[in-house]
């Protein structure tokens, strides 16, 4: 199991509270050597995310809520969904703060999965959960959109608010527009999402604003073994995934 951890230190949050990144990204131009700073920071980010999340498997993205308890029980969902996907084989990925995203990091250590967490800098809300093996900090957020996208073989989504609904419906977009490959999509949680998929239905292919078999592009169920069978069935039926195959450290680029 991996068990690198990665940090972001800054003196915001050695005092106990985070600032906003950024509050000028949306004032216009900047003086060209802030432009430029601002660019090495997004490479730097970029560049330690894929060092990092290079050798961790497999992943399937758990999306959901930051603010369920673990009395709630779409939290006690949200940790099933991790144990199950954590026994079909893969590493579970995460925004990494609490709620649903601890739930699902929770479930994979259950079972001794690896977890991941992709953390982001916000000033409430959002703190690293403690099952994770490898924590990522990120300060910019379409950053770790990439990383939570660019590793997994499919994606898990489970209630949530505007975040949530957010990364759902752009992981969507990227498989509708074919940018990424048709990895599959599942909603867990069938009474939460019910008016969502109704308004899908009704709406958007009503009105021809998608088309019908767009609604092909999300599964939804409340069983959390059925959930892993379908993501796991479609990454070894459509892309190939075999279990084992691990890529080799270089040396030389410290790894």
């Amino acid at each position: 199991m991996i068990c690198t951890e990665m940090h972001v230190n800054s003196s915001a949050q050695s005092a106990g509270h985070l600032e906003p990144p950024d509050p000028l990204s949306l004032t216009g131009p900047r003086p060209r050597l802030e432009e430029l700073a601002r660019l090495f920071r997004i490479f730097a980010e970029f560049l330690r995310g894929f060092r990092q999340l290079h050798f961790v498997g497999p992943c399937v993205t758990v999306f959901g809520s930051a603010r369920f308890d673990e009395q709630n029980s779409w939290y006690r969902l949200g940790r099933s969904v991790g144990a199950e996907l954590g026994r079909a084989g893969f590493t579970v990925m995460t925004g990494g703060g609490p709620g649903i995203m601890e739930a699902a990091n929770r479930g994979a250590k259950d079972v001794g999965a690896p977890s991941i967490g992709c953390n982001i800098i916000l000033p409430f809300e959002q703190k690293p959960n403690p099952y994770c093996d490898v924590v990522l900090t990120f300060r910019y957020f379409f950053v770790r959109k990439v990383m939570l996208v660019k590793y997994s073989y499919g994606f898990v989504v489970l209630p949530g608010g505007f975040g949530t609904l957010d990364e759902l419906f752009e992981a969507i977009t990227l498989i509708q527009t074919k940018v990424i490959a048709g990895f599959p999509v599942v909603l867990v949680g069938r009474s939460y999402w019910d008016e969502l998929t109704d308004f899908i239905e009704s709406r958007l292919i009503s009105q021809g604003t998608i088309s019908p078999e767009d609604r092909a592009l999300f599964h939804v169920t409340d069983d959390p073994a059925e959930a892993a069978k379908y993501i796991e069935g479609i990454a070894r039926q459509r892309f190939g995934l075999k279990y084992g195959q691990k890529l080799r450290r270089r040396w030389w680029l410290f790894e």
